[in-house]
Order: structure tokens, then C-alpha cells, then sequence
């Protein structure tokens, strides 16, 4: 019975996947594009995600919150129900950005309670490593590049209002607009990268240590620093979030971030094994 309950909870994150591929493919060109594909397989993923509710809850016998999959499950497919009730009742497509990636990676992390099979080769094992590292470092260029150019849209904003001379260093800085433009584009591509980086860095996690990996601090503040930045993406898209408050979130999503790579420092002796 568990067995088959986390088999209908793979093919829910499965089916979940198609909303965060539309999440991402509207970051990137921030026009919605797939929402009608990504909310059929959504509510079809809802109602896998239902049928193993119940398969788990019949099979113990009382609601399924004994450990962090079971609840992260459970928390997952409520979050989905009511994004289908407020799309049923508002149309509100925006929120798909921020809900369909929150409840994917919800139910994956819900749907990692059994253990799979090691890694069919230690090349394979090395490589999937050197992927996800890859795409961590690229997610922070892009972030550090976003930190960057609020810096420098805080400074021509500043210097715009005052009407005052400026500084050598920062005559020949691009104008307002063209400064959004690099820091909403830097953003929408970190956030990408980084959220790809999770997934590989958590189904990496999974396959080499089973259910242990959860325990770990440095998975946990990883998966609340990629909450922080999808929570920054979403109200920039949502609520044209700009100017000084957009520029102290990115700089404090980046503050997460370093501390994130602050608590995975072994990871060189995990990839020179």
C-alpha cells in the first residue's frame, strides 16, 4: 500500500513538472506561454496526488503526518487545492509562477520517503555532482550581477533626484531603465539556474544518502534561501516591484545565498572522492 502511494506521488511531481516548466519558460520571457498545458497535467497531478492521500491514509490508518515526507505531502497538495479554488474563483494565472515550482518541489521532496537504487556508476554518480555545482555557481554569478546593477540603479536614482554633480566613477552609468532591464534579467535567469540546482542537488542527495539527506542543514537552508529568491521573482512579476525595496531584497536574497554556500564548504571533498 505505501509502495503504490508513492508511486502515484512520483507520477503527481511528474505531471507537477509541466507547471514548472511554465513557471520558467514565463521568467524567461516573461509572457505566459504554456499556463493551459501546465494546469491540465496540474489538476490531473492534483488528483494523483489526492489518490495517494488516501492510499497512505487508509494504510495507516490516521491522516499521514507522522514525518516530514508525509507532511510535506500533505501541506504540497493543499497548497495545490487552493490554487485550483482561486483560479476557479479570481483567474488569478499570475500565482502559477510562485505555486506550480512551491508544490513541485514540495511533492519531489513529499515523494523521496523510499529509497531507490545507488548510482549505476560512480561516472554518472561524479557527473550529476558536477552539474549541480555548476549550476549553483551560475545561479550566484547571475544573483551577484542582479546585487550589482540595484547598486548601480539605487546610485543613478539618487543622483537623478538630487540634480547634484556627479562622481567620475559613476558619470557614464546606463540609464534607469536600462538598469532594470539587466537586474529583472539577471534575477529571472539566477532564479532558473538556481532552481534547477536545487532539483539536482536534492534528487543528487536522495540517491546517495536515501531519507538522510533531510536532516541536513545545509539542504534545509538551501531549499529556504531558493523559497526567499522564488518569493523575490514572484512579486517583481506580479507587483512591478522596483526601485530601493527591490534592491534590498536582492541584496538580502544574496546575503541567504552566501550563507547557504557557507554551510556546503565540503563540498570539494565530496567531489575529489
Amino acid at each position: 500500500m505505501h509502495e503504490m502511494s508513492v508511486f502515484w506521488l512520483r507520477v503527481a511531481a511528474a505531471l507537477y513538472a509541466v507547471g514548472l516548466l511554465h513557471a520558467i519558460l514565463t521568467v524567461l520571457s516573461r509572457r505566459i506561454q504554456i499556463f493551459r498545458a501546465a494546469l491540465t497535467a496540474f489538476v490531473v497531478g492534483v488528483v494523483l496526488h489526492f489518490v495517494s492521500l488516501v492510499e497512505l491514509t487508509y494504510g495507516l490508518g490516521h491522516l499521514p503526518v507522522n514525518n516530514f515526507f508525509e507532511s510535506i505531502s500533505l501541506c504540497g497538495f493543499l497548497i495545490a487545492a487552493l490554487f485550483l479554488f482561486i483560479y476557479w474563483r479570481y483567474e488569478f494565472t499570475g500565482l502559477g509562477v510562485f505555486l506550480f515550482p512551491l508544490v513541485f518541489l514540495m511533492t519531489l521532496a513529499g515523494s523521496m520517503a523510499m529509497p531507490v537504487a545507488p548510482w549505476s556508476s560512480s561516472q554518472l554518480r561524479d557527473v550529476w555532482l558536477l552539474v549541480h555545482v555548476l549550476l549553483v555557481l551560475s545561479g550566484y554569478a547571475a544573483l551577484l550581477f542582479t546585487a550589482v546593477a540595484s547598486v548601480f540603479y539605487l546610485i543613478q536614482e539618487k543622483h537623478l533626484k538630487s540634480k547634484r554633480p556627479r562622481a567620475v566613477l559613476f558619470d557614464r552609468l546606463p540609464p534607469l531603465a536600462t538598469l532594470d532591464n539587466m537586474v529583472t534579467t539577471s534575477m529571472n535567469l539566477g532564479f532558473v539556474l538556481i532552481t534547477l540546482s536545487v532539483i539536482a542537488g536534492i534528487t543528487w542527495a536522495f540517491v546517495e544518502s536515501g531519507t538522510r539527506w533531510i536532516g541536513e542543514a545545509k539542504i534545509t537552508i538551501s531549499l529556504l534561501t531558493w523559497g526567499s529568491y522564488l518569493l523575490m521573482v514572484f512579486l517583481r512579476m506580479s507587483t512591478g516591484l522596483r526601485g530601493r525595496k527591490a534592491a534590498l531584497m536582492v541584496v538580502t536574497v544574496l546575503g541567504c545565498l552566501a550563507l547557504t554556500w557557507a554551510t556546503h564548504l565540503g563540498l570539494r571533498s565530496l567531489l575529489t572522492r
